[in-house]
């Protein structure tokens, strides 16, 4: 389908990946509704920092996506759906579960039914690599087996059942896509990239870290988000689960010593306790398979392979390094 001629729903739109989704859509000419958290104070997250041009204009519906009747007004004239809205801090979940079943799980049935009472079009749930758990084979296929090992990941598999159980009863044209380990501008600082580069940024040349030995397939913010676009254009898809992901996979130890090549900085490491997850809990290996994506939609991540990864990391850096940017985010401790 041609996306480009409906209105476009994005739950999420405040935060990291779905503030550069809203860009890229709006890049390619969409007609975007912008689901943001209600807060007192006004805010609408990163969308706030995009350029002036583009917020003027921007149709925001500021929400729960807890309670479905917000989530149904805000639906209400757009035929696809991308929801993004969700909890996603790992270190969270494990003090506060309840809350994600609210917001994960509740809030993506939310979605679905309002998308199965206004015959939406098309609906693409955002699941994470994270329910895979420690890759049992690599690549990781879209038949790997689900591992709960955390309550986000826990959350997040019930989301995408409830999402697929609509299309199985009420033939809801739901796509579920599992982006793996986003990285990019805007960030969270307790995400492991953002908190190397933010420290080096600081001026620390010993870095507090948690595990360095686990792997990752780190894909590019604006690889993740033509992802998006892409999924929700392909009718092959629908009613299924995809990978996107980059293409190969590093360690952290590995990913530290690449920013600080970038940054032009000789640092060392200290392993910090809070940021250890329980070790059953922790996620030794991810590395997705994306061939479904390539024979779907052509699936070719702009940032892929290490060199990509390299590429994708010196815009980061970039980012961060800018005192207005680093200025938002507090290096000094470490942010769950």
């Amino acid at each position: 389908m041609d996306i480009s001629r409906h209105k476009i729903l994005v739950t999420g739109a405040d935060g990291f990946i779905g503030s550069h989704l809203v860009e890229t859509l709006l890049a390619a000419g969409c007609d975007v509704r912008c689901f943001v958290l209600y807060n007192s104070f006004g805010s609408r997250g990163w969308l706030d920092t995009l350029p002036l041009a583009l917020r003027k204009n921007l149709d925001v519906f500021a929400g729960d996506i807890r309670d479905p009747h917000g989530v149904r007004a805000a639906m209400k004239g757009c035929s696809v759906v991308l929801h993004l809205a969700a909890l996603i801090a790992i270190p969270y979940s494990y003090h506060s579960p309840d809350t994600y079943v609210d917001t994960n799980i509740k809030g993506t049935l939310n979605v679905v039914q309002a998308a199965r009472d206004l015959d939406v079009a098309r609906v693409v749930v955002t699941s994470t690599s994270e329910v895979y758990g420690t890759a049992l084979h690599v690549p990781i296929g879209e038949d790997h087996p689900l591992q709960p090992q955390s309550p986000y990941s826990a959350s997040k598999i019930g989301a995408d059942a409830i999402a697929l159980s609509y299309h199985a009863s009420f033939a809801t044209p739901v796509t579920v896509l599992r982006p793996v380990n986003t990285d990019g501008p805007r960030q969270a600082a307790r995400a492991v990239i953002p908190t190397i580069i933010g420290q080096i940024a600081a001026g620390k040349r010993e870095i507090a870290l948690g595990a360095l030995h686990p792997t990752r397939d780190f894909t590019f913010v604006k690889d993740t988000a033509q992802g998006f676009l892409q999924a929700a254009a392909c009718d092959h898809i629908v009613g299924g689960v995809t990978n996107i992901g980059s293409g190969f996979e590093i360690s952290i130890l590995e990913t530290a010593r690449l920013i600080a090549d970038v940054m032009g900085q000789s640092i060392t490491f200290h392993q910090d306790p809070q940021r250890l997850r329980p070790t059953a809990s922790e996620v030794e290996r991810l590395f997705a398979g994306t061939d479904k994506a390539v024979q779907a939609f052509g699936w070719t991540p702009a940032h892929g392979g290490l060199d990509g990864f390299r590429r994708g990391i010196e815009v980061t850096a970039a980012w961060f390094q800018d005192p207005a940017n680093l200025a938002r985010y507090d290096n000094d401790r470490y942010n769950i």
